[in-house]
């Protein structure tokens, strides 16, 4: 497996500890190459994994065995300020979208920003323009608590996407979406991968699954990881 650009798995294993060791593993010698420019949806039934895999993805969890590659190096070995810090090239939408409730929308969007020591002028342009692109720019000063929950998922993408990640992770993006709304988070993540970027997404959403804008397509079932057919055909 070519391990030099992108994102990889290599034989990843992952049990919760404590769990019994008979407990069937909820990863198991998953090998998988996400790379650069293209968007990839892990699809699987609720409970196989998805987000497991990708909290590993993100650093956020140690393998039980087997590795995680970044660009050629292997992260997944590294101290827990080594990975914080690599963490900085990453955005992430999490499932619960951890916004912080009492913080507007902008301020919601300055956090992930702060350790990366950008200049306030430079901070304001960007949480303008993905404001913008997010078409939340009526909402900037509106606190999170007061959105529904459809907004505030277009926050939490456009949190992820505000420091122009190397990585994109999002957790069932399009979830809480109209059809157009969901239309627009595909384009906004194709748009990532057009930079560059190493697109991860996990959705059970048919719209994603069936997406002019999904590179490729895998299946997570029975703890093991597979490419499926339809992106293998995929124009």
């Amino acid at each position: 497996m070519e391990l030099n650009t992108g994102l990889a798995c290599r034989r990843l294993d992952f049990r919760w500890p404590g769990k019994q060791a008979e407990a069937p593993p909820v990863l198991e010698s998953v090998e998988a190459q996400f790379s650069p420019g293209t968007v990839n949806l892990v699809t699987g039934a609720t409970g196989s994994g998805k987000s497991t895999l990708l909290h590993l993805l993100a650093g956020l969890l140690r393998p039980t065995a087997g590795e995680i590659w970044a660009d050629g190096q292997p992260v997944s070995r590294w101290p827990s300020r080594h990975r914080d810090a690599w963490r900085q090239q990453t955005g992430i939408v999490f499932q619960h979208l951890a916004l912080i409730p009492d913080l507007t929308v902008a301020e919601n969007l300055v956090l992930p920003l702060i350790p990366r020591q950008i200049v306030w002028s430079r901070i304001q342009a960007r949480i303008h323009r993905q404001l913008a692109v997010a078409g939340l720019s009526d909402l900037a000063d509106t606190p999170a608590s007061a959105l529904s929950g459809g907004q505030r998922q277009r926050v939490a993408m456009a949190r992820g996407l505000v420091v122009r990640p190397r990585f994109l992770l999002a957790d069932e993006p399009t979830a809480f979406q109209d059809d157009d709304h969901a239309l627009q988070i595909g384009e906004m993540m194709a748009a990532a991968a057009h930079d560059g970027a190493v697109v991860v997404v996990c959705s059970h959403d048919p719209r994603l699954r069936s997406s002019h804008r999904v590179d490729r397509r895998f299946l997570l079932d029975s703890a093991s990881l597979v490419e499926t057919p339809d992106s293998l055909a995929a124009p």
